[in-house]
């Protein structure tokens, strides 16, 4: 069985906040709302960057994810071989849903 989610996202600059430190990012992130959970599921990717890589593999698994609409709290996980870190959460998105 094939489900199709109606998927809204934010394209563009953004800030990672963990704890005190802001790392200036570039975002690809995606969402939708999970009918069966009642929530709305959001997920990405961040931008190769040196400061998020040294901070990931120091152990930081969450950070505060702003863009100009938004920030949510997410977690980051998966790094591909373009050195890029996959970020999601299950809240409000940190950008604008339709």
């Amino acid at each position: 069985m094939s489900e199709e989610h109606d998927e809204e996202g934010y394209t563009g600059a953004a800030v990672l906040v963990f704890d005190e430190r802001e790392v200036p990012v570039d975002v690809e992130l995606r969402g939708y709302f999970q009918p069966i959970d009642g929530r709305y599921h959001w997920y990405g990717r961040v931008g190769a960057n040196e400061q998020v890589t040294e901070l990931v593999e120091g152990g930081a698994r969450t950070a505060l994810l702003r863009t100009p609409d938004g920030s949510a709290t997410g977690a980051l996980t998966d790094r591909d071989p373009w050195l890029r870190y996959r970020v999601a959460g299950t809240s409000t998105p940190p950008f604008k849903v339709g």
